[in-house]
């Protein structure tokens, strides 16, 4: 008795499974993939993190990609998406950087989110907090970088309040991101880049 009833614990387990949503794969690199031609330094790419999320897109599909994290902040980053996942907050895709030739414009303009990249601020000589995996970039689509100028970044994007995918500032997300020391680029002066969340250590 105890041995069927065994098997028929295990055979409902298993039909359950069959039945979860099973996630479109958007990146299934390895950290060697992931990181190839990067001009990091040996001492940032021992400190990174390969990670899979899991997350809805505009498809309303659900999607598994990767980020790349300072492994210090990988915590974070998979309560950050665990939220916007039971929720169904779309975000369009994660996927390394490398996809794109470590080019944070392409990227962008794909509405790509992702997190390390080894490069400097727009404009300046200095290295961006991606450059050792402590941003994110959220939607850059529906969360461009809108600079005092006029120029937006990606080309084309609009901060839409009402749109899908959109980061506000009293949103769950940013109120945890914050909540955790993290800062948000919305509230910035001299530009509002509404995607980009970062955390210094």
């Amino acid at each position: 008795m105890k041995t069927f009833l065994s098997l028929c614990l295990v055979l409902i387990a298993v039909s359950l499974n069959l039945f979860a949503e099973q996630p479109i794969v958007d990146s299934d690199m390895t950290m060697e993939e992931a990181l190839n031609g990067t001009a990091a330094p040996a001492e940032i790419i021992e400190k990174l993190e390969l990670i899979t999320v899991e997350y809805y897109s505009f498809d309303n599909k659900l999607h598994s990609g990767q980020l790349i994290m300072h492994r210090s902040l990988v915590s974070d980053i998979i309560q950050l998406f665990d939220l916007m996942k039971e929720d169904k907050f779309p975000i369009a895709k994660c996927i390394p950087i490398v996809k794109y030739d470590w080019s944070d414009s392409a990227s962008m303009a794909d509405n790509n989110t992702s997190g390390f990249n080894y490069r400097f601020v727009a404009g300046t000589k200095n290295l961006s907090n991606h450059a050792k995996g402590m941003a994110i970039d959220i939607n850059p689509v529906q969360n461009p970088a809108v600079y005092n100028n006029g120029n937006i970044s990606p080309q084309g994007a609009k901060y839409n309040t009402k749109a899908r995918g959109t980061i506000l500032d009293d949103s769950e997300y940013t109120k945890f991101l914050v909540g955790k020391q993290w800062r948000w680029g919305g509230v910035w002066t001299s530009v509002k880049d509404y995607q980009h969340f970062d955390k210094p250590l």
